[in-house]
């Protein structure tokens, strides 16, 4: 792809240059408007212009390369820091300038709406593509067609002379410029028979982008023929793999944005809407209607309510509607967002490698992510964010992502993640946050409800850092049917997760839970999973659920438990499990609180290792010491009673004393003669 750019002659490296500071010029140039004075010229016949010095600021192209970078090779790629870990300096750096990104594009588009609203030839000029400067650099306006036709790449080249889209000597395009495409433009870059390779300039200080602004993007390639979009940076030949001073993106910002048989690499820098490739609402309405007549609006809107009731949800992207779901239940994730501010797209069947966030969508109904390979992403691989509904994705790989591989953030809602895979990264496979976006009173009256109704089914997570899966707060989570291989944990639910459901997963070789629900999460249901390997099968913690069908073989070492249940877990059902191995309990709820069932358990297959004092301690509760005082003092009494009656001789009858008078023998009496006292013998 770069043989001819990278080969070393003279007139190629004078290429390469000249090239350099084409896109330091379209970039970089203050100049107030479109049609600013030329600079000093780079040479005869260049044709390039230089940025102001005395103007420059962030981004401005002003920046000196360092000399080891001018040359290929002259340094290796740079490592960059893990998720989180960025240089104070840096990272204000990449804040302002996403900023300044952000007021570009509404300052373009104000004033591209201005000059179509004052009439005359001046607006008649601006319904052309146009070369807009702002302090901010120079932007290629594709305002809406008159005839409705799709920008190509063609046109591209020929704005501006050719100066900001130049063909290289191996066939790519070199694009220098950011380019905007306005409500109702169309921009399909197609490769047709042959590939297309367009790199996006991204030097130190300068660097191009694409953003629809309610327009539609489409990159259009064949599996023989793919279209191609890497970050390049002219001086080194290479593309850029430095984020920390703004790296080329792709935005669809409402509109539509399609993506099919692409291979995207190195793009995008610090925010999401800055991250790669990002598909994002908006919150300033678009002027969608006015491309519809008022009956195709009335149209329209049936349709959408229609589809409201029957709960396919809205089609998005069309205008005059508002989205309304049930109150107190989560509602529609776009409450406060018209329809018409929505994204939709889709993107297919396209790798995805080395950007700061593989993709990145929010404010969408109805995308579809499909087919996807995504590599190396220096934060998350997929991330879908506030209010993204109704979204599919399905057969997508994320692999090596510093951050999670696929992340459902707060406030999405029926979000299908299907037949996917997460594999190697630095933290979660899967994580789905269903919490609600307040806890009480905020700025923007967000609304106190959870989020869900979302799952993943058919996934496989292995060898993830942190954990296979997790699930926070939110109503309705589900995973099934999924592999999870090592991690240190395998699914996590918490954060006051609600009715969530565990079924028919497979997971091997966790470091410490299998399945662990923790701190709040209620009316769980666990059944039919098979987990092997781990020191604790399934691990309750003040959460209560079912957990039935299971069949658990944990590691054999002396801590080991099958199910442990702690705290709170009043109504937790333990049934039908099938549980293996060897340790210091099958079903551990001697430090559980509340009415926990436990039947019909299969633990002929456990070996108990706890000691004497573990056994004791299982049966130390407060009614157990209760009970057992009580038999003690029973028993005291006896003893007590039979020591204070006569002792007995051996062999001798109890009750002696009291045998009936008429069995004892008769006795005689004895009668004495009377013998006379000293007084009678003196009267005789």
């Amino acid at each position: 792809m770069g043989g001819g750019a990278a080969g070393g002659g003279a007139g190629r490296r004078t290429l390469a240059a000249t090239l350099t500071l084409g896109l330091v010029a379209a970039l970089g140039a203050g100049a107030a408007t479109a049609h600013a004075a030329p600079g000093p010229t780079d040479g005869p016949g260049s044709g390039v212009t230089r940025p102001d010095p005395a103007t420059a600021g962030p981004g401005s192209g002003t920046v000196t390369p360092d000399p080891a970078e001018a040359e290929p090779g002259g340094s290796a790629d740079p490592t960059p820091a893990e998720v989180g870990a960025v240089d104070p300096a840096d990272a204000a750096r990449q804040a302002a300038l996403v900023d300044r990104e952000d007021q570009r594009i509404i300052q373009t588009r104000a004033v591209l709406a201005a000059m179509l609203q004052i009439g005359g030839t001046e607006s008649g000029r601006w319904k052309q593509p146009q070369i807009y400067g702002s302090a901010h650099g120079k932007t290629l306006v594709l305002p809406e067609r008159g005839d409705g036709a799709a920008y190509t790449i063609r046109d591209l080249a020929a704005a501006g002379g050719g100066k900001y889209l130049r063909r290289l000597p191996d066939g790519s395009y070199l694009l220098g410029i950011h380019v905007f495409v306005a409500d109702g433009a169309e921009l399909v870059l197609e490769s047709g028979d042959r590939p297309l390779v367009i790199r996006m300039g991204s030097i130190p200080g300068a660097f191009a982008s694409v953003v629809g602004f309610g327009g539609v993007i489409r990159i259009i390639g064949t599996r023989r023929a793919p279209v191609t979009v890497t970050s390049w940076n002219a001086q080194t030949r290479r593309p850029d793999t430095r984020p920390e001073d703004g790296r080329a993106y792709i935005r669809a910002v409402g509109g539509e944005f399609e993506m099919e048989h692409a291979h995207v690499s190195h793009l995008g820098f610090w925010s999401g809407r800055t991250g790669g490739i990002a598909l994002t609402g908006t919150d300033r309405p678009t002027s969608a209607a006015k491309h519809r007549t008022k009956e195709q609006r009335q149209q329209d809107k049936r349709l959408r309510m229609r589809r409201n009731q029957e709960g396919q949800g809205g089609a998005g992207g069309g205008p005059g509607d508002v989205e309304l779901g049930p109150a107190g239940q989560g509602g529609g994730t776009a409450s406060h967002v018209p329809a018409e501010e929505l994204v939709t797209g889709s993107i297919e069947n396209s790798a995805i490698t080395g950007n700061a966030y593989g993709l990145f969508v929010s404010g969408s109904n109805q995308t579809q992510i499909s087919g996807n390979r995504v590599t190396g992403s220096l934060v998350h691989g997929v991330l879908l964010h506030r209010f993204v509904k109704n979204a599919t994705v399905e057969n997508t790989t994320v692999t090596g992502s510093r951050g999670d591989g696929f992340v459902l953030s707060r406030a999405t809602e029926k979000v299908r993640v299907v037949g996917c895979t997460a594999e190697r990264n630095g933290r979660n496979g899967f994580t789905l946050n269903g919490q609600a976006l307040a806890a009480g009173p905020s700025a923007a009256g967000e609304p106190l409800s959870d989020f869900g109704d979302s799952s993943v089914s058919g996934g496989i997570a292995r060898g993830n850092a942190r954990y296979g899966v997790e699930l926070l707060g939110g109503r309705k989570l589900a995973v099934q049917g999924s592999r999870i291989t090592g991690g240190d944990m395998g699914i996590v639910v918490r954060a006051g997760a609600a009715d969530v459901r565990l079924s028919g997963n497979t997971l091997t070789g966790q470091r410490r839970h299998g399945i662990a629900l923790r701190d709040g999460v209620t009316g769980a249901a666990v059944s039919g999973n098979s987990i092997t390997g781990p020191v604790t099968g399934i691990y309750l913690r003040s959460s209560t659920g079912t957990i039935v069908g299971n069949t658990i073989t944990v590691a054999r070492t002396p801590r080991a438990h099958g199910i442990s249940v702690l705290g709170d877990a009043d109504g937790t059902q333990i049934t039908s499990n099938t549980v293996r191995g060897s340790g210091t309990s099958a079903v551990h709820v001697s430090r559980a609180h509340g009415d926990v069932e436990r039947d019909d358990n299969d633990l002929d297959g456990w070996h108990d290792t706890a000691t004497l004092w573990m056994k004791a301690r299982r049966f130390v509760k407060p009614m157990n010491l209760v009970w057992a005082g009580v038999f003690l003092l029973v028993i005291v009494s006896m003893v007590r009673s039979r020591d204070a009656g006569p002792r007995l001789r051996r062999g001798s009858h109890p009750y002696a004393p009291q045998r009936r008078l008429d069995h004892r023998p008769a006795q005689v009496l004895q009668r004495r003669p009377h013998q006379p006292s000293t007084g009678e013998r003196a009267l005789t």
